[in-house]
Parts: C-alpha cells; structure tokens; sequence
C-alpha cells in the first residue's frame, strides 16, 4: 500500500474518494480491527503515508520518531509519512477544523465555548478555540466528572455560551436524529460546530438553523481540509489554492452523495419529473408514497380508511426518516410530508430540497389522492401548504410549461446549490 487509511471500522469513510479525486493517487482503505494488528501493521511500515482514524490516534504515537509540535500537544496524530522507514507524525484535523471554522466566521475571540464530548477530537477542537482567543472552554459529558470541571447537558444549557462544538457521534449515520443538547432554549448562541459528516446536516445542526442561530455547520469541510493538508504531507508539496481545493471537493462530494427531494402538491409532476432527474443525474428513484403502500400492505385510500390521516402521517415519517438519512436517491415526497417538522429535518440532513409548483388548475381531481376530492378541496390545500412548500424548499422550480423546460429548471438550480 503507498497510501491509505487505517481504524478499526471503514465502512462509512469518505477518504478514498476525496484524495483520489483531489491527487488521482490510489488510495485503500485498511480496517485493523484490533491494536494486535494496527501495531503489526505500524511495524511492517509498508506504506508511503497514512491518514489514521479512531482508536489508534494515540497508539500510531508509540511509532513515530518525529512528532509535530502541535500533534504532540493535542496528544494525536492522524496523518503519518514514511521517510526511509522513519515514521513522522502530524495532526491536519486541528488544520482542518480551523479551515472550517474560519470559513463560517466563527469567532473564538472572548467567547465561552462548549465541547460536547470527552474523546480525542475534544483536544483538537479546544486547541482551536483556545489558539483563537476563547475566553472559556466547558466540557460536556452525559457522565460528568465535577473533579475535572466537566457539565452535563442540562448544566451545558445554562451556561450562557456563544459557541457549541459537538464532538460526539450523537446524530451519526446510521443513529440519525439524536439530540443531546436544547441549543433552542440557549439565547445568544453565535454558532453551532459539529464534526461529524454523515449526515450532511445532523439533528444539533438542523435544530440550530430551525433556532436562528447564525452559524450552523456539519464536518464535512473539515474532512475535505484535513486530506487536503494531509495530502501536502504525503507529497511534499503545498497546493497553489488549498482553499480553493478544499471548496471544489467539498461541492463535488455533496453533488455526488446528497439527495435531491422534490416536493409539491398532489399530481404537480413530482414523479415524472423525478424519474427524468434521476436518469440524468444517476440517482436511485424513490416515491415515498409507494414505499408507504408497499410497508402498510394496501392502498393509501385504504390507510386513510382504515387509519384516518393520522395514521398515514405516522406512516409518512417512517419512510422520510427511513429513506432520508441514505444518500444518491432522488426522493418524491407525498404532498402533505412538509405537514411535520420531522420529515423536513430528515429530508434536509442529508438531501436538497427542491419544490415543484404547478398552477391548482392543472392539478388533478381524485384518483388515489383522499384529500384531492375537487378542485376547491386542492384550492384550500394549495393555500394552507404553499408558505410550507416555500419554507422549506431550497429552490423552486416552475412546472408550468413542459416537462424539458422544468427538468432545465431544476438542474439549473442543482448547479446553483451545488455551487454556492
């Protein structure tokens, strides 16, 4: 192997595809799933350069002969270059979280932060706080230690801080929708950090835009940065535009993975128009309302029958939360999913948003839609859902000519988003 990673689990990492898209090298991805074998493979030294993931940040220490000052500190070192079987030690996640929060406009300067979590990321991202001016750094654990100073989450909420950094998994593909911490009832919050990537947006980020506060951002940049410095380790060279780097693949990556969900009142062409988006766009197709009936075993009218529109809305959140937390899909959302705050958080953590909106006159009366008895039924509808529709969506794309010009629509706005 000249390049790669090493941890005990890798099945979600993301690494492979950002350094073979930003340096063409390939690039493994080596699961040592106990220490016996991370230490074999550390003395093997078979390798040009490693990027090194958890448990075996610390452990990857014991065999370095040189250690960057600054990894020393934090007591971690993640990327590791070969130099004629001498191993040398860095850490580019403090870089790379300091690219993140430099890139939002988080600032440190005499604020009080908190760090949820006591793991290895804790020192990294304290170190960046600390280095920015942080008046105070507070501790969060769901197990505090009082002795060494540490809150618990009820205590965390009172603390009058500016700036949350969660270093936790909680929120974490395939647990999605954890929230530890009330960041609604914390006034004065400036900005809301969480390394993790996966997915895109977790539940503490999603709450945080729904709570207004300025700043609310997700790992993913801070994974690009960090291969990006690592990668001018591994090469010995510097980018001419490591931010520029760090931008084109983070864009590039959320283009790829993300979902794109459409939105938009019964029969406004959320189905046909998304089997054309995702032919062009080589995401699988996913109408949720056929996901419902295939689950419940009958016919939406049948739900509704059977268990009022309750019932189905209940239905409607399994299969948003279900199909939500994955990636590359193209979802079709039933016309009332924007009805529930949930289903919005779960298609926004991982997805783009986009509402279709078709004229109430060319909408469809009946058929398999129980709420979509007459035009007058859809007219009221159509008020009460468009200042949802509009709330929620990302972009909106006009479906009142054919369906070519609305299908240009859409990928026009994709690129905007993608490219913003």
């Amino acid at each position: 192997m000249e390049y790669g990673l090493i941890g005990a689990k890798l099945g979600h990492s993301y690494s492979k595809i950002i350094h073979e898209m930003l340096c063409g090298y390939h690039y493994d991805l080596c699961p040592l799933p106990t220490e016996e074998e991370a230490r074999a493979f550390l003395t093997r030294r078979q390798f040009k350069a490693i990027n090194v993931t958890i448990p075996y940040k610390k452990l990857v220490m014991e065999y370095c002969s040189y250690i960057d000052p600054r990894a020393k500190a934090i007591g971690a070192v993640n990327t590791v270059v070969n130099k004629n079987g001498l191993l040398y030690g860095y850490n580019t996640d403090y870089m790379g979280f300091a690219y993140l929060c430099d890139a939002h406009g988080v600032d440190f300067a005499g604020r009080t932060v908190l760090i949820l979590g006591t793991g290895g990321t804790h020192n990294t991202t304290s170190a960046v706080a600390r280095d920015k001016g942080a008046a105070k750094v507070l501790t969060v654990s769901r197990h505090p230690d009082p002795e060494k100073g540490e809150l618990s989450y009820a205590e965390a909420a009172r603390s009058g801080a500016q700036i949350v950094i969660n270093t936790t998994p909680a929120g974490m593909y395939p647990n999605v929708g954890v929230c530890n911490l009330d960041v609604a009832a914390m006034p004065g919050l400036e900005a809301v950090v969480d390394v993790v990537y996966n997915p895109d947006k977790t539940e503490i980020i999603l709450r945080a835009e729904e709570a207004g506060v300025p700043v609310a951002v997700g790992g993913l940049e801070m994974l690009v940065a960090q291969a990006v410095y690592a990668a001018e380790y591994f090469l010995s060279r510097k980018f001419e535009d490591a931010p520029g780097e760090i931008r084109r693949i983070t864009a590039a990556l959320r283009r790829d993975l993300l979902n794109i969900a459409l939105i938009g009142m019964p029969s406004s062409g959320k189905t046909t128009l998304g089997k054309m988006l995702a032919k062009q766009l080589g995401r699988t197709f996913v109408d949720l309302d056929e996901e419902i009936v295939k689950t419940a075993g009958c016919s939406i009218p049948d739900i509704f029958a059977a268990e009022g529109e309750d019932g189905f809305r209940a239905r409607e959140t399994a299969e948003t939360r279900r199909f939500g937390k994955e990636g590359r899909q193209l979802l079709s959302c039933g016309g009332g999913a924007v009805k529930r705050p949930e289903n919005l958080r779960a298609l926004h953590q991982n997805g783009v948003v986009l509402f279709i909106d078709r004229p109430v006159e060319a909408l469809a009366v009946g058929g398999d839609r129980p709420l979509s008895s007459s035009m007058d039924a859809l007219r009221e509808m159509e008020a009460q859902r468009r200042p949802l529709y509009l709330a929620a969506a990302d972009a909106v794309i006009p479906n009142n000519g054919t369906l070519d010009e609305a299908l240009r629509a859409a990928m026009e706005a994709l690129d905007e988003i993608f490219d913003s």
